[in-house]
This record gives structure tokens, sequence and C-alpha cells, in this order.
């Protein structure tokens, strides 16, 4: 049997003929024990559950604040003064249309180990300060230098890390999307 789902794409579909004895075909072992059957149970009993589970929307995080045309001054670092990475933020709210807004700057010491890969909602980009880095987005990594700009699309697996063994890394980080 043919079915034409578009007379302009004509794609053939072949269905199998299914008869009313297909339950009692040896090839499917007969029909169903109670042991079978009872193997079912707690998945027929459960799957209403997961429906209703799988419709719930997930608990939304804490509401961003929308913001309003000003100064923003760096907040205290997020760290001790001899860790690794060192950031300090400067902004996290809500643009106009509800678009999601957040700044910080970062200082990475000589061989600070990298951030792990990850991917947002939103797009991000890096102002080089001072130093090198490495910045790895979809696969491919590139040495930002001082005075460079690297984007990372939103979805992109990204990270970045200080690119030299000796000397200091910093950058400033511009995020610009949807809400996580």
């Amino acid at each position: 049997m043919s079915l034409n789902c578009d007379a302009a794409l004509a794609i053939p579909i072949h269905l199998p003929v299914v008869s009313s004895i297909a339950y009692h075909n040896p090839r499917m072992r007969g029909s169903m024990n109670r042991r079978e059957f009872s193997a079912l149970l707690p998945m027929l009993v459960a799957a209403p559950a997961l429906s209703t589970a799988a419709r719930v929307p997930a608990p939304q995080t804490a509401a961003l604040t929308k913001l309003v045309s000003g100064l923003y001054s760096p907040a205290p670092a997020t760290a001790s003064p001899t860790a690794p990475r060192i950031s300090q933020h400067y902004i996290l709210g809500l643009l106009p249309d509800n678009i999601r807004l957040e700044a910080h700057a970062t200082h990475l010491v000589p061989g600070a180990p990298p951030e792990a890969i990850g991917h947002h909602k939103h797009s991000e980009l890096w102002f080089m300060r001072e130093g090198e880095a490495a910045l790895m987005t979809a696969g491919v990594t590139r040495i930002l230098k001082a005075g460079d700009m690297g984007v990372c699309i939103a979805g992109e697996d990204h990270t970045i890390t200080n690119a030299s063994k000796t000397e200091p890394a910093s950058y400033f980080v511009v995020t610009v999307g949807l809400p996580e």
C-alpha cells in the first residue's frame, strides 16, 4: 500500500498489514502470560506520573532585576587574592525585552587551570586587557592578545585559559542573551 503525503512530493510509504491474530503470532511467542503482564504493571502505573512531571516547568532561578542606565562599579573579588582565577562582577540584570546582560573582569595567574567547558543561552564577548589567553569556541582554539576581542555565539561550547605559564592574563567579559 502506498500513501502520497504531498502531491508534489510523492513518497511511497509501505505499511505492513496487521491482522487480528498478530497478537497470537508464533513469532511473537503467543499471548502474554501473567508474569509478563505483571512485569509491565509498574511502568503502566508510573507512566501518567512521569508524563505529568515532564510537563511541569523547571523551577526558575532567582529573578533578575531590571537594569537602568547609570554607573556600575565592580563588586569585591569572588576569590581570595591567591586564587588562580579572580573575578569581579560589575552588572547582572535584564535589559528591556528581557535580554540578560552580565559583565565581569577576570584575572588569571600564570599557569591557571582552564575553566570548565560550557555552553549557555547567551553570547559572550571577551576583551583582553593584558597578557594572552587561549579561547576555545566550537572546538577551535585561538590566542587572544591584549586589545583583542573574542566572541562565542550562544549555544557553542567554550573555555578560556591563560596561554602563558609565566605572565598573568586579564580580560573583561560581557554576556548578552536569553535569561538562563
